[in-house]
This record gives structure tokens, C-alpha cells and sequence, in this order.
């Protein structure tokens, strides 16, 4: 099987990889790039823990080749924080809340969850559960995750007036 040279543009640094045409892009962040924090659950799409951004926009990489996401811009947990490493606002919110639990669909809940807040910064409570119904978390009631969501709406709306 012939490998593909694909280019990514993985948390604002161009990375290059060699990857057979079935690769999977969860697969080639954790395997190829090294970068772990993508988990990968069910590996049918259903639970979200591999949700990264694909040009800003989440996608599950369980179920994305990589050769289909070259020359595009990827994000993965480990670069929603901000330059100097400190935690994004949804990361703060995730750690004051409590919505961590185990922390193993923590990554895919942030990525969802940045996503959602870009796109509607004051989601009403049922925007909230319809943007976060794509991602399983198998610890919780989903009340910490739901109150991290809204803390984070609360942190972003701080920032931007200030």
C-alpha cells in the first residue's frame, strides 16, 4: 500500500505526515503527530471523544481520513489554550464546574464547546443540550458539563467587555 504525504496545519504549526490512505485522522494526530489528547471511544462516531476542529468547524476523527483533511486547519485540545499556555475560557469554565469527571470525553466536549460558544455566545439552556447532544459522557448527569458550558458563555462575554 502506497503512503500519502498530507500537510496539516495542527494548532496553528504546519505539521507533515506519511500515512497509509485508510488512516484515520484520530489516528494520525495520536500516532503519527504524537498528540494524544484526541481519545478516541466508540470509533463509530457516536460517543464525540475524538471531536477536533476542521477548519474551526468539529468533526469526529474517528471517522475523517487524514488524506481528507490535507491543507486544511486543525485543532486539537492542546491548542485551545491561549499563547502563553494558560487555559482557554471553556478549559476554566470545564475546571471550575467540575465538568471534567474522569476526563476521558473532556477533549471532545472542549473542542464541541468552543465551537458552540464561537458560533452563539448566549445559548438559551435548550441550545445548550441540543449543542452538547453529540457528545457521551458515561460518568455524569451532564449538570457540571451543562454549568461549565454556561460559566464559560459567562467568561467569554467578560472578556470580550472588558
Amino acid at each position: 500500500m502506497t503512503n500519502i504525504a498530507v500537510t496539516l496545519t495542527v494548532n496553528g504549526v504546519v505539521r507533515r505526515a506519511e500515512v497509509p490512505g485508510r488512516r484515520l485522522l484520530s489516528d494520525c494526530l495520536r500516532h503519527d503527530l504524537g498528540l494524544t489528547g484526541t481519545h478516541v471511544g466508540c470509533e463509530h462516531g457516536v460517543c464525540g471523544c475524538c471531536t477536533v476542529l476542521l477548519d474551526g468547524e468539529p468533526v469526529r476523527s474517528c471517522l475523517t481520513l487524514a488524506a481528507t483533511a490535507d491543507g486544511h486547519e486543525i485543532t486539537t485540545v492542546e491548542g485551545l489554550a491561549g499563547p502563553g499556555g494558560e487555559p482557554s475560557p471553556v478549559q476554566r469554565a470545564f475546571a471550575e464546574c467540575h465538568g471534567l469527571q474522569c476526563g476521558f470525553c473532556t477533549p471532545g466536549f472542549l473542542c464541541t464547546v468552543t465551537a458552540l460558544l464561537r458560533d452563539n455566545p448566549a445559548p438559551s439552556e435548550e441550545e445548550v443540550l441540543e449543542g452538547l447532544s453529540g457528545n457521551l459522557c458515561r460518568c455524569t448527569g451532564y449538570q457540571n458539563i451543562v454549568r461549565s458550558v454556561r460559566r464559560a458563555a459567562e467568561l467569554i462575554a467578560g472578556a470580550e467587555e472588558a
